[in-house]
């Protein structure tokens, strides 16, 4: 027997919820540069309702680099602000609501 998701009621196979999430959210990506001249995208405004802990995974799977997921952001090692984006859209995000700084 399939689980029934607690916030939309439809069995978990067919559970929107993900989607909606995604379609919902004002994604920022900039650059940070910390201790020895290191650089680190860091991608805000992702909810946990869009599952961060698989994207994440697959983010770094993508661009081969380390990185974590910690206080409603997602730090990726590296930059990655020339790929970004269309990653992001593959993964499902809307591109209109993803924005490079």
């Amino acid at each position: 027997m399939v689980g029934v998701c607690n916030q939309c009621g439809l069995p978990q196979d067919l559970c929107v919820c993900e989607t909606i999430a995604r379609e919902q959210q004002k994604i920022t990506v900039m650059i940070e540069k910390r201790k020895f001249g290191k650089k680190y995208t860091v991608i805000r405004g992702i909810k946990k309702e869009a599952n961060v802990g698989e994207i994440v995974k697959k983010l770094k799977s993508k661009f081969a680099c380390g990185g974590t997921a910690k206080d409603g952001k997602i730090e990726l090692q590296g930059d990655h602000k020339a790929r970004i984006k269309a990653i992001l859209v593959e993964l499902g995000f809307p591109e209109e609501t993803i924005e490079i700084k």
